[in-house]
């Protein structure tokens, strides 16, 4: 009988417990992402996480030279096929104390395509890539292709093909802010 309340207890406790979870800055992104999270938060300070878009716009002056210019994105904004856009992802340590082993996860955005080597990320950032959902992350991914004749070859992966942006970030000082950009192109 005791066994049977206890885990009735443990059962009431995480119930309560969930509502709450969602209201603390750092754990909500964990909980619910759906476009970037941080992990550690919970144990080594805070976090906020910040995503800034901006649209490529391209410029001819009089002399039909071109120059390239990034507009930010707000509120309800047209983009069409073959537009780039520029993310760039802030994460800001409020806390008085480092980070260490920040990663934050970053999918690729359907209806867009990841534009090769356009992440650019500071801090000794590693920066790996997902081409399946999520699931693995390597430096640079690589696919398995049938020739003609039937042999398989490996591969770099197409742009296309990638699906997920990982930035692992050996530590963050305290109040500090690190940046990293990446860029897409709409389908």
């Amino acid at each position: 009988m005791k066994r049977l309340s206890l885990t009735g207890l443990g059962a009431i406790a995480l119930i309560a417990t969930f509502p709450f979870v969602s209201q603390i800055p750092g754990i909500a992104n964990v909980w619910h992402s759906t476009s970037a999270y941080a992990q550690n938060v919970k144990t080594q300070g805070q976090i906020q996480l910040r995503l800034e878009a901006e649209k490529q716009v391209v410029t001819k002056d009089q002399q039909g030279k071109q120059s390239q210019k990034w507009e930010p994105l707000k509120g309800q904004v047209l983009v069409r096929p073959g537009d780039v856009l520029r993310y760039t992802l802030s994460g800001e340590n409020k806390s008085d104390r480092p980070v260490k082993n920040l990663t934050l996860n970053q999918p690729i955005p359907k209806g867009m395509v990841y534009v090769l080597k356009s992440a650019n990320a500071g801090n000794n950032a590693t920066v790996i890539y997902s081409i399946d959902g999520g699931r693995s992350f390597v430096e640079n991914p690589t696919v398995k292709v049938t020739l003609p004749d039937g042999k398989v070859e490996t591969k770099p992966a197409p742009a296309i093909a990638y699906t997920n942006i990982r930035l692992q970030i050996p530590s963050v000082a305290a109040k500090t802010t690190v940046k990293a950009t990446y860029q897409t192109q709409v389908r």
